[in-house]
């Protein structure tokens, strides 16, 4: 019984901490509107195909080193996989880098 009272306090410490870490994904104002991140669960919601997006890596690496706890990968794949960067620009030449 000991064991476990120890584990569960264990979780929650960890828990508590990890709620006081920052998001990996900012939204981001374009234009005078704000857009949020978004992933595979509120994709069809969220995604404006005027903006262009990246995947947040740190949302990726968080999935992975958490892949036991299956509630924190969820949220990070299913809410917050990408983030806007801009508009898209039709006029860039194919394969170009965006600063």
């Amino acid at each position: 019984m000991l064991k476990l009272k120890k584990g569960l306090c264990l979780i929650l410490a960890l828990l508590f901490f990890m709620s006081t870490l920052p998001a990996c994904g900012d939204t981001k104002v374009i234009d005078g509107v704000e857009y949020d991140t978004y992933g595979f669960f509120n994709e069809s919601e969220k995604k404006n195909p005027n903006i262009e997006y990246e995947i947040i890596i740190g949302n990726v690496v968080w999935s992975i080193i958490l892949i036991e706890s299956v509630v924190f990968p969820i949220y990070f794949i299913g809410f917050s996989l990408w983030e806007p960067v801009g508009k898209v620009n039709d006029g860039t030449p194919k394969g170009a880098v965006r600063k």
